[in-house]
């Protein structure tokens, strides 16, 4: 498997909430900048209002698989962060799927 960038540090997750564009869903918020990398590094955020470690852990994990499935149709060259809203724990994969593509979209981050 491909190692892909992650975002790691709290400043360029600052600096992603200060100077990145933003879409808001009901389940989750994604923020993105175009970087100079010419490949997507990705930050999560998931907080501790939303339930203990497992729960955290679960919505991470299907965070990612669905970047990960709909990582050929973005465009590359840009720090992505995705986070967690409350409504995110009990829904549906699918609706979780369909919020981030709507988000990308209107990010201008699908081909």
């Amino acid at each position: 498997m491909k190692v892909r960038g992650t975002l790691k540090k709290n400043s360029d997750f600052r600096r992603l909430y200060a100077k990145g564009k933003s879409a808001v869903t009901p389940y989750l918020v994604v923020y993105a900048r175009p970087n100079r990398l010419g490949e997507n590094r990705l930050g999560y955020t998931v907080s501790v209002k939303l339930g203990h470690a497992v729960v955290r852990n679960r919505v991470r994990r299907r965070l990612r698989e669905i970047y990960r499935l709909n990582a050929p149709q973005l465009r590359q060259g840009h720090d992505i962060v995705i986070v967690a809203r409350s409504r995110a724990v009990g829904s549906e994969y699918r609706k979780l799927n369909a919020a981030f593509l709507r988000a990308c979209e209107s990010l201008g981050l699908r081909q």
